[in-house]
């Protein structure tokens, strides 16, 4: 076996935890993969894997040798891809983090399409709301929301996504609904922190042409946008939020839109990614297809 299908099977190990299936995905005898993992071992004078009844772990040479492999493993990739077959039709893993609300009531439920169209891309999700820090962590594109902060990507805008300013009926029948924003001075929000900043969100209106920023009191701080909502829901506080994100509680009435005429600022949705990534076929095609989907969803940007 030579240096980089070696190299391909121990990074398959790793990430699988297993022989077996590593050997199962690469298509080889288990004794095969068993072999070429000790001849590894032998040529590099150190060993990389500790191997148990139950599980497969790397050492700290291992690991080590193990981000090693994956970079060159993936510069591979990229070159082979930039030949016009593969450009065309592209494949290997490509790692992409989308925060929850987006991912979930956007991008996963038509993700089938792109696999349909893109068949042999492997797409590993992630889907939280913490910071991603896409080179250390080889993350190849994240979709965020807000003015992109970090000069070191390349950024490309989705969409300008309505935002809407809502409460419960019932923490409304219990507080009296705002007419203005100076109002909220004296109403509850749930606010909102993330790992980008040490403050809370704020609530931000246009009145009259100019910008106004409101911070109102809480009793109850979240970090996810699912808990964000459901706090509202439960008649916590007042919460700002993209629309499409309560579309289906204003419908259903669980929760009510106030200050209707004065309205909030979109909310600027990006995708980012690291310029060395700006030329790879799978994170080419993916920007394109979920542009195109925020463009279906949204309009022009």
């Amino acid at each position: 076996m030579d240096r980089f299908d070696a190299m391909r099977l121990f990074t398959r190990i790793v990430e699988l935890g297993s022989f077996t299936q590593a050997a199962a995905a690469l298509d080889m005898p288990r004794a095969t993969a068993t072999h070429a993992i000790k001849e590894l071992e032998a040529r590099l004078h150190v060993r990389l894997l500790v191997r148990t009844t139950r599980q497969v772990r790397t050492t700290v040479d291992g690991q080590a040798y193990y981000e090693r492999c994956r970079h060159l493993l993936r510069e591979l990739e990229d070159a082979e891809s930039s030949l016009a077959e593969l450009s065309i039709n592209p494949r290997g893993r490509l790692r992409i983090d989308i925060h929850g609300a987006p991912a979930n009531e956007l991008v996963l439920p038509r993700i089938g399409e792109f696999h349909a169209r893109y068949p042999h891309i492997e797409l590993a999700v992630g889907s939280g709301d913490r910071l991603v820090d896409l080179v250390r962590e080889g993350v190849d594109c994240v979709v965020r929301a807000g003015e992109p902060k970090d000069s070191s990507l390349v950024t490309r805008r989705l969409a300008l996504i309505p935002q809407v300013t809502v409460a419960s009926p019932a923490y409304l029948a219990a507080n009296g609904t705002p007419l203005q924003p100076a109002d909220l001075a004296r109403h509850w929000a749930v606010n909102f922190f993330s790992a980008s900043r040490t403050d809370f969100f704020p609530f931000d209106f246009e009145v009259d042409g100019r910008a106004e920023t409101h911070m109102l009191r809480s009793w109850i701080s979240v970090n996810s946008a699912d808990s964000y909502k459901t706090c509202a829901e439960q008649g916590c506080g007042i919460i700002q939020v993209p629309r499409f994100h309560v579309e289906r509680q204003l419908r259903a009435g669980t929760l009510v839109e106030i200050l209707a005429h004065t309205p909030c600022p979109p909310m600027v949705y990006s995708v980012l990614y690291p310029h060395h990534r700006q030329l790879s076929p799978r994170v080419r095609v993916f920007i394109d297809w979920v542009t195109q989907l925020y463009d279906e969803c949204f309009g022009p940007r």
